[in-house]
Protein backbone atom coordinates (compact mmCIF):
# COMPACT_ATOMS: atom_id res chain seq x y z
CA UNK A 1 0.00 0.00 0.00
CA UNK A 2 1.27 3.47 -0.88
CA UNK A 3 1.27 5.79 2.13
CA UNK A 4 1.33 9.59 2.02
CA UNK A 5 3.50 11.43 4.52
CA UNK A 6 2.86 14.72 6.26
CA UNK A 7 5.28 17.63 6.13
CA UNK A 8 6.40 16.72 9.67
CA UNK A 9 7.10 13.12 8.65
CA UNK A 10 9.07 14.26 5.62
CA UNK A 11 11.16 16.56 7.81
CA UNK A 12 11.90 13.61 10.10
CA UNK A 13 12.98 11.55 7.10
CA UNK A 14 15.22 14.42 6.01
CA UNK A 15 16.91 14.37 9.44
CA UNK A 16 17.58 10.67 8.94
CA UNK A 17 18.81 11.40 5.42
CA UNK A 18 21.22 14.07 6.67
CA UNK A 19 22.99 11.46 8.79
CA UNK A 20 23.20 9.08 5.84
CA UNK A 21 24.53 11.86 3.62
CA UNK A 22 27.15 12.63 6.27
CA UNK A 23 28.44 9.07 5.99
CA UNK A 24 28.84 9.44 2.24
CA UNK A 25 30.66 12.75 2.62
CA UNK A 26 33.07 11.09 5.04
CA UNK A 27 33.65 8.20 2.66
CA UNK A 28 34.95 10.59 0.01
CA UNK A 29 38.19 10.99 1.97
CA UNK A 30 38.28 7.46 3.37
CA UNK A 31 38.04 5.56 0.10
CA UNK A 32 41.44 5.24 -1.55
CA UNK A 33 43.74 2.53 -2.91
CA UNK A 34 44.73 0.01 -0.24
CA UNK A 35 41.65 0.52 1.95
CA UNK A 36 40.16 -2.67 3.38
CA UNK A 37 36.44 -2.82 2.55
CA UNK A 38 35.80 -3.69 6.19
CA UNK A 39 36.92 -0.16 7.08
CA UNK A 40 33.98 1.18 5.04
CA UNK A 41 31.66 -0.89 7.22
CA UNK A 42 33.19 0.17 10.54
CA UNK A 43 33.35 3.86 9.59
CA UNK A 44 29.74 3.87 8.41
CA UNK A 45 28.38 1.99 11.41
CA UNK A 46 30.30 4.16 13.87
CA UNK A 47 29.13 7.38 12.19
CA UNK A 48 25.49 6.31 12.15
CA UNK A 49 25.47 5.16 15.78
CA UNK A 50 27.41 8.18 17.03
CA UNK A 51 24.66 10.40 15.59
CA UNK A 52 21.94 8.58 17.51
CA UNK A 53 20.64 6.51 14.60
CA UNK A 54 20.72 2.86 13.60
CA UNK A 55 21.76 1.08 10.42
CA UNK A 56 18.49 -0.33 9.07
CA UNK A 57 20.09 -3.04 6.95
CA UNK A 58 21.43 -4.88 10.01
CA UNK A 59 18.96 -7.70 10.57
CA UNK A 60 16.88 -6.92 7.46
CA UNK A 61 16.08 -10.31 5.89
CA UNK A 62 18.98 -11.71 7.90
CA UNK A 63 21.58 -9.26 6.58
CA UNK A 64 24.47 -8.76 9.02
CA UNK A 65 26.03 -5.49 7.94
CA UNK A 66 25.37 -1.74 7.92
CA UNK A 67 26.55 -1.37 4.33
CA UNK A 68 26.50 -3.10 0.99
CA UNK A 69 29.90 -2.70 -0.70
CA UNK A 70 30.01 -3.64 -4.38
CA UNK A 71 33.19 -3.36 -6.48
CA UNK A 72 33.70 -3.09 -10.24
CA UNK A 73 31.37 -5.62 -11.96
CA UNK A 74 29.44 -6.19 -8.72
CA UNK A 75 26.11 -4.47 -9.35
CA UNK A 76 24.51 -4.69 -5.90
CA UNK A 77 24.35 -6.47 -2.55
CA UNK A 78 28.08 -7.00 -2.24
CA UNK A 79 29.20 -7.27 1.36
CA UNK A 80 32.12 -5.66 3.21
CA UNK A 81 34.85 -8.31 3.22
CA UNK A 82 37.74 -8.33 5.67
CA UNK A 83 41.02 -8.49 3.82
CA UNK A 84 39.61 -7.30 0.48
CA UNK A 85 41.64 -4.23 -0.47
CA UNK A 86 40.56 -1.58 -2.93
CA UNK A 87 42.88 -1.02 -5.89
CA UNK A 88 43.63 2.05 -7.97
CA UNK A 89 41.16 2.17 -10.84
CA UNK A 90 38.34 0.39 -8.99
CA UNK A 91 34.80 1.71 -8.79
CA UNK A 92 33.10 0.96 -5.47
CA UNK A 93 29.42 1.40 -4.65
CA UNK A 94 28.33 1.88 -1.03
CA UNK A 95 24.62 1.46 -0.27
CA UNK A 96 23.04 1.86 3.16
CA UNK A 97 19.84 2.70 5.04
CA UNK A 98 19.50 4.78 8.21
CA UNK A 99 16.72 4.87 10.80
CA UNK A 100 16.47 7.90 13.08
CA UNK A 101 13.61 7.85 15.60
CA UNK A 102 11.61 5.53 13.36
CA UNK A 103 12.19 7.42 10.10
CA UNK A 104 14.04 5.82 7.21
CA UNK A 105 16.41 7.00 4.49
CA UNK A 106 18.27 5.09 1.79
CA UNK A 107 21.12 6.13 -0.49
CA UNK A 108 23.86 4.58 -2.59
CA UNK A 109 26.87 6.38 -4.05
CA UNK A 110 29.65 5.38 -6.43
CA UNK A 111 33.29 6.22 -5.68
CA UNK A 112 36.35 6.22 -7.91
CA UNK A 113 39.33 4.61 -6.19
CA UNK A 114 42.25 6.80 -7.15
CA UNK A 115 42.57 7.57 -10.84
CA UNK A 116 40.12 5.56 -12.95
CA UNK A 117 39.80 4.92 -16.67
CA UNK A 118 37.86 7.25 -19.00
CA UNK A 119 35.27 4.47 -19.33
CA UNK A 120 34.65 4.43 -15.56
CA UNK A 121 34.54 8.23 -15.45
CA UNK A 122 31.89 8.28 -18.19
CA UNK A 123 29.94 5.48 -16.49
CA UNK A 124 29.79 7.43 -13.25
CA UNK A 125 28.82 10.66 -14.99
CA UNK A 126 26.06 8.99 -17.03
CA UNK A 127 24.63 7.18 -14.01
CA UNK A 128 24.55 10.28 -11.81
CA UNK A 129 23.03 12.37 -14.60
CA UNK A 130 20.38 9.68 -15.11
CA UNK A 131 19.51 9.88 -11.41
CA UNK A 132 18.77 13.60 -11.67
CA UNK A 133 16.84 13.18 -14.92
CA UNK A 134 14.64 10.71 -13.04
CA UNK A 135 14.27 13.06 -10.09
CA UNK A 136 13.13 15.86 -12.40
CA UNK A 137 10.20 13.65 -13.44
CA UNK A 138 9.13 13.03 -9.83
CA UNK A 139 6.39 15.66 -9.77
CA UNK A 140 2.74 15.53 -8.77
CA UNK A 141 0.61 14.15 -11.60
CA UNK A 142 3.38 12.32 -13.42
CA UNK A 143 3.56 8.54 -13.33
CA UNK A 144 6.29 6.19 -12.17
CA UNK A 145 6.92 5.26 -15.81
CA UNK A 146 7.92 8.86 -16.55
CA UNK A 147 10.83 8.52 -14.12
CA UNK A 148 12.09 5.28 -15.62
CA UNK A 149 11.58 6.36 -19.22
CA UNK A 150 13.71 9.49 -18.76
CA UNK A 151 16.56 7.48 -17.26
CA UNK A 152 16.38 4.63 -19.77
CA UNK A 153 16.38 6.94 -22.77
CA UNK A 154 19.52 8.71 -21.52
CA UNK A 155 21.35 5.55 -20.42
CA UNK A 156 20.58 3.30 -23.37
CA UNK A 157 19.64 5.48 -26.34
CA UNK A 158 22.00 8.39 -25.80
CA UNK A 159 24.96 6.58 -24.24
CA UNK A 160 24.70 2.91 -25.20
CA UNK A 161 25.12 1.58 -21.66
CA UNK A 162 23.18 -1.24 -20.01
CA UNK A 163 20.25 -0.11 -17.83
CA UNK A 164 19.77 -2.84 -15.21
CA UNK A 165 16.18 -4.10 -15.15
CA UNK A 166 16.01 -6.67 -12.35
CA UNK A 167 16.86 -4.28 -9.49
CA UNK A 168 14.73 -1.20 -8.91
CA UNK A 169 13.90 1.72 -6.67
CA UNK A 170 10.95 1.67 -4.30
CA UNK A 171 8.74 3.49 -1.87
CA UNK A 172 10.18 4.08 1.58
CA UNK A 173 8.73 4.69 5.07
CA UNK A 174 7.60 3.26 7.41
CA UNK A 175 9.96 0.45 6.30
CA UNK A 176 12.86 0.61 3.87
CA UNK A 177 10.95 -1.21 1.12
CA UNK A 178 7.40 -0.03 0.44
CA UNK A 179 5.11 0.40 -2.57
CA UNK A 180 5.39 1.57 -5.28
CA UNK A 181 8.16 -0.07 -7.26
CA UNK A 182 10.24 2.57 -9.07
CA UNK A 183 12.14 0.94 -11.95
CA UNK A 184 15.09 2.58 -13.65
CA UNK A 185 13.34 1.99 -16.97
CA UNK A 186 9.78 2.34 -18.18
CA UNK A 187 7.16 3.77 -20.50
CA UNK A 188 6.16 7.40 -20.08
CA UNK A 189 2.58 7.80 -18.91
CA UNK A 190 2.40 4.33 -17.39
CA UNK A 191 2.43 3.13 -13.79
CA UNK A 192 1.15 4.56 -10.50
CA UNK A 193 0.47 8.28 -10.45
CA UNK A 194 2.71 10.40 -8.24
CA UNK A 195 0.93 12.20 -5.41
CA UNK A 196 1.92 14.78 -2.84
CA UNK A 197 3.40 13.10 0.23
CA UNK A 198 4.81 10.03 -1.51
CA UNK A 199 8.39 9.20 -0.54
CA UNK A 200 10.46 7.07 -2.90
CA UNK A 201 13.97 6.11 -3.87
CA UNK A 202 15.32 6.54 -7.36
CA UNK A 203 18.41 4.41 -7.99
CA UNK A 204 19.67 3.78 -11.52
CA UNK A 205 22.13 0.90 -11.84
CA UNK A 206 24.13 1.07 -15.05
CA UNK A 207 26.63 -1.31 -16.68
CA UNK A 208 29.06 -0.37 -19.44
CA UNK A 209 28.02 -3.57 -21.24
CA UNK A 210 24.85 -5.61 -21.02
CA UNK A 211 21.91 -4.63 -18.83
CA UNK A 212 21.62 -8.22 -17.67
CA UNK A 213 22.90 -9.41 -14.31
CA UNK A 214 23.93 -12.75 -12.81
CA UNK A 215 24.42 -14.23 -9.37
CA UNK A 216 27.89 -14.71 -7.88
CA UNK A 217 28.40 -16.91 -4.85
CA UNK A 218 31.13 -16.13 -2.32
CA UNK A 219 31.89 -19.40 -0.53
CA UNK A 220 34.12 -17.71 2.05
CA UNK A 221 31.25 -15.59 3.35
CA UNK A 222 28.40 -17.86 2.17
CA UNK A 223 26.82 -14.95 0.36
CA UNK A 224 25.29 -14.46 -3.09
CA UNK A 225 25.23 -11.05 -4.76
CA UNK A 226 24.65 -9.57 -8.20
CA UNK A 227 27.20 -8.90 -10.95
CA UNK A 228 26.91 -7.76 -14.55
CA UNK A 229 26.38 -10.80 -16.75
CA UNK A 230 29.36 -9.91 -18.97
CA UNK A 231 31.57 -8.79 -16.05
CA UNK A 232 31.67 -5.17 -17.19
CA UNK A 233 31.88 -2.33 -14.63
CA UNK A 234 28.71 -1.09 -12.95
CA UNK A 235 27.72 2.14 -11.19
CA UNK A 236 24.81 3.16 -9.00
CA UNK A 237 23.54 6.41 -7.50
CA UNK A 238 20.48 6.66 -5.27
CA UNK A 239 18.60 9.35 -3.40
CA UNK A 240 15.54 9.25 -1.16
CA UNK A 241 13.09 11.99 -2.09
CA UNK A 242 9.62 13.33 -1.35
CA UNK A 243 6.95 14.38 -3.85
CA UNK A 244 5.78 17.88 -2.85
CA UNK A 245 3.81 20.82 -4.27
CA UNK A 246 7.16 22.56 -4.77
CA UNK A 247 8.57 19.67 -6.78
CA UNK A 248 10.80 16.72 -5.85
CA UNK A 249 12.75 17.25 -2.63
CA UNK A 250 15.91 15.22 -2.02
CA UNK A 251 16.14 13.97 1.57
CA UNK A 252 19.67 12.51 1.32
CA UNK A 253 21.54 15.42 -0.27
CA UNK A 254 25.32 15.50 0.16
CA UNK A 255 25.79 18.82 -1.64
CA UNK A 256 23.40 21.66 -0.73
CA UNK A 257 24.79 23.91 -3.44
CA UNK A 258 24.40 21.33 -6.23
CA UNK A 259 20.97 20.26 -4.93
CA UNK A 260 19.75 23.77 -4.10
CA UNK A 261 16.48 23.58 -6.04
CA UNK A 262 15.68 20.13 -4.61
CA UNK A 263 15.97 20.94 -0.89
CA UNK A 264 13.10 21.35 1.58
Amino acid sequence: MITLKSAREIEKMAASGAILAGVHVGLRDLIQPGLDTWDIETFSRDYIESHGATASEIGFDGYKFATCVSINDEVAHGIPRKGLKLKKGDIVKVDMCVNLDGFESDSCWSYAVGEVSPEITKLMDVTKTALYLGIDQAVIGNRVGDIGAAMQQYIEDENGFGDVKELIGHGIQPTIHEAPNVPGYGIAGKGPRLREGMTITIEPMVNTGTWQIADRYDAKDDWTYYVSADNTPSAQYEHTLAITKEGPKILTSQDPEFDKKYLL
